[in-house]
């Protein structure tokens, strides 16, 4: 009887070892682009949008990343910036 459960003891254990481990995946980060056509500096649209976004339970760097652009105030800019956020 002893042999018996160590055998299936034993072959239970292999069995375990036949399914490979899988790694946990990283969460998929999202991204926000900020397009503004005016100059860097603090907003308080992007601040506010920061706050509320922490509230939702995002964490910047995280699950998710925000990416801003600005013109300027050269309006010619505009269609390039927003092409480097969409890339």
């Amino acid at each position: 009887m002893k042999k018996k459960i160590s055998c299936l003891a034993l072959c239970a254990l292999l069995f375990a070892f036949c399914f490979p481990a899988e790694a946990q995946q990283p969460g998929k980060i999202h991204r926000i682009g900020f397009l503004s056509g005016g100059f860097p500096g603090p907003s308080h649209w992007t601040a506010t949008l920061r706050t509320r976004l922490r509230a939702l339970g995002y964490v910047e760097g995280k699950n998710i990343a925000i990416e801003s652009r600005f013109a300027e105030n050269k309006p010619d800019r505009l269609p390039a910036l927003a092409d480097e956020l969409s890339d």
